[in-house]
């Protein structure tokens, strides 16, 4: 009798990743978006004219430095954060395009970010002769990047997640539709390049956003077995 076993390809028995902790690349996303509003509070609004642009930049270089130092640095958590969405809703089964448009939504939100810091920069260090027409036309590609494109693109990586938690079962219902109506409001609220009256819904979008994502950070399941005992909780 042949009692030789097949060997057990390496791996195979290992347990799937879950992928890396969430809650500390959404938290550092968080607060360095906090920061950078509260640097940036006293910044022209878009309709200020290229005179006002630059004469802010000259008076206040510091806190122009600094606010685009940190929109820059919170590109990469949410970086992070997308990355690890996505292997999250991988390593939970998810195969629908749910989870590659989490990934790509947080990629292209991060860009602007990072667009919208580079631009900001550039614009503070206009010296005081420089065309007031090219300063309003830096503020205004910084304030496109980083409000009405970011929203839209930040509105990919959230209906990514609330799609997929909601059909998934991987967030509760008010959550998911939660999130469906902020994605939604994102993708309206690129009519800011059409009229300035639907600039208001980028800051609902910004901090709405960064609310939700921390609720659903801290309900995301990390294994199948946590949906199925929640699954059988709300059965029960």
């Amino acid at each position: 009798m042949n009692t030789q076993t097949t060997p057990r390809p390496a791996g195979s028995g290992r347990r799937p990743q879950a992928g890396p902790p969430l809650l500390l690349p959404v938290l550092a996303f968080t607060a360095l978006t906090v920061a950078y509003v509260v640097a940036n509070r006293a910044t022209p609004h878009p309709d200020a004219s290229g005179a006002e642009v630059l004469r802010y930049a000259r008076d206040h270089g510091t806190a122009v430095k600094a606010g685009t130092f940190l929109l820059l640095g919170s590109a990469f958590p949410l970086t992070v954060a997308a990355a690890a969405f996505y292997r999250r809703l991988r390593a939970l089964g998810i195969t629908a395009p749910g989870s590659a448009i989490t990934l790509a939504g947080g990629v292209l939100a991060s860009g602007m970010l990072a667009l919208s810091a580079m631009f900001g920069w550039a614009g503070g260090r206009l010296p005081a002769d420089a065309s007031p027409a090219l300063a309003r036309a830096l503020a205004d590609l910084s304030f496109l990047s980083g409000g009405p494109a970011y929203a839209a693109t930040f509105a990919l990586l959230v209906a990514g997640l609330s799609v997929t938690g909601l059909l998934a079962g991987l967030l509760p219902r008010p959550v998911a539709w939660i999130g469906l109506a902020i994605a939604l409001t994102g993708m309206v609220g690129t009519l800011t390049l059409v009229g300035s009256g639907f600039a208001f819904l980028v800051p609902v979008v910004r901090f709405g956003g960064l609310l939700w994502l921390i609720a659903a950070t801290a309900l995301m399941p990390r294994t199948r077995h946590e949906v199925r005992a929640r699954d059988g909780v709300a059965a029960a």
